[in-house]
């Protein structure tokens, strides 16, 4: 359980930081505290979707890794965001992802952001 609460709060942490840099990463809302509420209901459908979604698109796009080095990652990371924020809008989350380079771009943020804040987050394993 632990672990849970501390990959979500790094992936709200990492949401947040691309919506602060990318100004068409947008979340919206009336005050800070449900701008964080926000983020972090966000967090869960992006942890979400990274766990349903992005291990079959990994598979499908196997000869993709290969081909390109591993730089199919950024398209599969975009994805993913563009993603969760549809799936944001139809949850009535005030989070917009405007477009496939912004999230292209928001995506290698998120992946920055999430990885060091994993490394200084206590984890169980």
């Amino acid at each position: 359980m632990k672990n849970f609460v501390v990959k979500t709060l790094a992936n709200a942490g990492a949401l947040g930081v691309a919506v602060w840099i990318v100004k068409d990463i947008t979340l919206t809302g009336d005050s800070g505290g449900h701008k964080a509420l926000t983020l972090i209901l966000v967090a869960l459908v992006f942890g979400l979707v990274n766990w349903l979604v992005k291990p079959i698109v990994r598979v499908l796009s196997f000869p993709l890794f290969i081909l390109t080095l591993g730089l199919i990652t950024l398209v599969v990371n975009a994805l993913m965001l563009l993603l969760t924020s549809w799936l944001a809008g139809k949850l009535d989350l005030q989070f917009h992802v405007e477009g496939f380079w912004t999230a292209v771009v928001g995506g290698l943020i998120v992946s920055i952001v999430s990885w060091a804040l994993h490394v200084v987050l206590p984890d169980d394993e």
